[in-house]
């Protein structure tokens, strides 16, 4: 009421705020609800008649705006009475959010913040400390806390903070037990978002039961209680942090309290003639308070009744067109008229930016103040909030005094994981948890989300309990590497000595060494050994469908057919030695049907069907490797289906273990007929280096085990060029005293000896 006062006093001995114009005032208590109704009826009415029209210029107004009431309590059920003429109703205390409502509430202004702005601060005080598990204790009394609990549940959804215990109290409710229970949970940090009187009950109890250690975060209801800040006790109970306007100080209200008091006059007012007499500048008989319990009492809502006169002021002098030196003249202004003037207003109070918004409500400029006992000041303003022009909070935690001079305390449900860890919720409140390290592959963004580990992206790979992925190297055999440079040299001499024996027998196609190798079928089999092997240069480089393809198609099915010309060839040899005599009918057939080039077609057809399925129904592809190794991306070729797979590589297999058979019965046959040797010899390498390649490709893992794939093509033929055909080209170079009919003459007559005598 004093501030109320002081700003009228300071408005009307303004010369340049509404000059020459003094505003007055009526103040009426509406503490108690049996005078509330009474005290707004007096000052909607005129004459004792409250005047229903449907044109609001033609009713009559004792008052055209109110400053008031204090409490969203008395605010609530009493704003809508001025609500019906649009009269501006300017509450300097309600702050609860469901009056911003302007679909029911439209004259309704304030100029103390909202509950939304105190709780958004809370919750910026909460999280900056790292807190998550809180206590919150109002009262189901009045709008006040109602409505602030409302609105913290409802902010903290997207918030890491648990609400662990809430409690909506009555006058005789047990405060000792909730406090006890709280404390039985471990929490440490407690909101006590109420009136004043259940706060001091609330602290006072605390102190009674030695609750101690606690942060208190107070509301600004009680954040600079003066009472509460000389309790016995009071620093033993913890931390207080409180919420409270910025501007605590009113330039020259102290000197105007002690002026208004007449000289020599006694604390306690005892002039007024009458108990009735209403208050005013000249008699006081309403306050037993003494001048300097005035100037020390709780100062929170100061500046907002301070502001509240001056909004009107500011709107009056809008609305009268005044200038810094004189008025239009002064005609009756309508409540809803000057309502406008009042949303619109913008000028600047003891340096803050005074206006309102769409809802009618200030921009917020908090002061977070930090209670220190025992020591000055004992309100400490260790940290702001702004929300105008943009949000901005500020908190200096070295300011900050802790109860016994300690450090922060903890007040988590669970002990923050370690980096590279996820939460894993083990309990309803999301802020309960245990903690598992993010397995390989997988990483953390804390920034983003606690509870999941995402996995890394193509390409990526990380370790376990990793908050980020690395990209992956990209390997593939190249052709400037070592190894692949000495292959390839050996890919290319084998060509080269190929391609040789061909042309050497060819000049040499009527001896008798190159008819015993098979004559023509040699040709074949030379061919399809240079042919088998072109796949081997399509290992190199970053693989392709077609190069996929083409690794292994032509070596199964050029070698395959190679493996059938030794095959019957062998057969071809033990018949005419061994089966000729035993089977002349089956033998003569043979020759006259050509069977070994009969067999040969049958069985390449075969398997060019074989192939032909393999590579419609199942081709092999490319194949990126990301198993082998963790940071690196092999690129290789996979095999395909497998089951079209194994039925092309099967009729290798079959026809090497065929041959087989047949060079060992005829391992007793003439030498220059007798083939065992050397066919042994190059299935023995066949063998040898396809079995290492699978053992390798099961064993191990690595950019090498494709290279090993070629190099096993690569000894296969190399095992028949070295046991069949590099001998006879001896023959035909070095021993041509060998390579003649005569020669073979003595060989196969010597054989036939041999026989006979068996």
């Amino acid at each position: 009421m004093q501030v109320m006062r002081f700003a009228v006093e300071e408005i009307n001995n303004s010369s340049t705020l509404l000059p020459n114009i003094s505003l007055g005032y009526k103040i009426f208590d509406v503490c108690a609800a049996v005078q509330n109704f009474p005290s707004i009826f007096d000052l909607i009415s005129n004459n004792g008649r409250i005047t229903m029209a449907t044109n609001r210029d033609n009713i009559p107004h004792n008052v055209i705006a109110v400053v008031g009431p204090y409490g969203s309590a008395d605010s609530v059920p009493l704003a809508p009475l001025f609500m019906m003429d649009l009269i501006p109703m300017i509450s300097y205390g309600a702050s609860s959010f469901t009056l911003s409502n302007k679909l029911v509430y439209p004259s309704f202004l304030r100029t103390v913040p909202t509950n939304k702005d105190i709780i958004g601060l809370i919750i910026e005080i909460i999280q900056n400390f790292g807190w998550n598990w809180v206590a919150f204790i109002g009262s189901q009394d009045d709008e006040y806390s109602r409505n602030g609990l409302e609105l913290f549940r409802e902010y903290i959804q997207d918030t890491n903070i648990c609400l662990a215990s809430l409690y909506a109290l009555e006058k005789n409710s047990n405060f000792e037990d909730v406090l006890r229970k709280i404390d039985s949970l471990s929490i440490n940090v407690i909101i006590v978002f109420m009136l004043e009187e259940y706060a001091r009950d609330i602290i006072k109890t605390a102190i009674k039961i030695n609750i101690k250690g606690k942060v208190w975060i107070a509301g600004d209801t009680w954040s600079m209680d003066q009472e509460l800040s000389t309790t016995p006790g009071i620093e033993k109970i913890g931390t207080v942090f409180g919420v409270t306007d910025r501007m605590l100080s009113l330039p020259g209200f102290a000197d105007f309290v002690y002026k208004s008091r007449f000289k020599g006059e006694a604390d306690e007012c005892v002039n007024c003639s009458s108990a009735g007499e209403t208050c005013n500048q000249a008699c006081e008989n309403c306050t037993s308070l003494n001048v300097e319990k005035i100037i020390n009492i709780n100062p929170t809502y100061s500046f907002s009744i301070y502001t509240a006169v001056y909004t009107i002021a500011h709107a009056l002098h809008v609305a009268f067109n005044c200038s810094e030196v004189e008025c239009s003249k002064v005609q009756d202004i309508p409540p809803y008229l000057l309502l406008q003037y009042v949303r619109k207003s913008n000028f600047t109070l003891n340096n803050r930016v005074i206006r309102f918004d769409e809802y009618g409500d200030p921009p917020a400029s908090f002061a977070v103040v930090n209670w220190r006992p025992k020591r000055d000041p004992f309100f400490m303003m260790v940290g702001t909030y702004d929300t105008y022009p943009t949000v901005r909070f500020t908190l200096n935690n070295n300011l900050v005094s802790w109860y016994d001079n300690g450090t922060v305390p903890f007040s988590n449900c669970s002990v923050e994981c370690e980096t590279g860890f996820v939460r894993v919720q083990n309990s309803v409140q999301k802020c309960c948890f245990q903690c598992d390290k993010c397995p390989a592959n997988t990483y953390i963004n804390t920034s983003v989300d606690f509870y999941t580990c995402t996995s890394c992206r193509e390409g990526e790979w990380s370790d376990e309990g990793s908050t980020y992925c690395t990209k992956r190297s990209i390997v593939y055999l190249q052709y400037t590497d070592l190894l692949s440079i000495l292959f390839l040299l050996c890919a290319a001499s084998f060509m080269v000595v190929s391609i040789t024996i061909t042309i050497l027998f060819a000049i040499n196609y009527n001896t008798p060494v190159v008819k015993s190798a098979g004559g023509s079928m040699c040709f074949l089999m030379l061919v399809c050994l240079i042919l088998s092997n072109i796949g081997v240069f399509f290992y190199f480089g970053v693989p392709q469908p077609v190069s996929c393809v083409l690794q292994n198609i032509f070596f199964i099915f050029f070698f395959t057919v190679c493996l059938s010309c030794m095959a019957v060839r062998s057969f071809q040899i033990v018949s005419v030695f061994k089966m000729a005599a035993k089977f002349p009918k089956a033998y003569s057939w043979w020759m006259k049907h050509n069977g070994q080039w009969l067999c040969l077609a049958v069985y390449t057809f075969l398997h060019l069907i074989a192939c032909w399925i393999w590579l419609q129904f199942g081709r092999p592809k490319p194949y990126n490797d990301n198993t082998s190794f963790k940071d690196q991306t092999i690129l290789s070729c996979d095999i395909g289906t497998v089951v079209t797979s194994v039925l092309a590589w099967s009729f290798l297999w079959v026809l090497s273990v065929v041959c087989f058979c047949f060079s060992y019965m005829g391992k007793d046959l003439p030498k220059n007929y007798n083939e065992a040797k050397s066919i042994t010899f190059s299935l023995v390498l066949f063998y040898l280096g396809w079995i290492a390649y699978f053992t390798a490709y099961i064993v191990f893992r690595g950019l090498y085990v494709q290279l090993l794939n070629a190099v096993a093509q690569l000894t296969s033929s190399y095992g028949i060029i070295i046991s069949f055909f590099i001998p006879r080209t001896y023959i035909i170079v070095f021993q041509p005293n060998k390579n003649t009919q005569a020669y073979f003459q003595t060989k196969i007559q010597t054989y036939t000896q041999t026989i006979s005598r068996m």
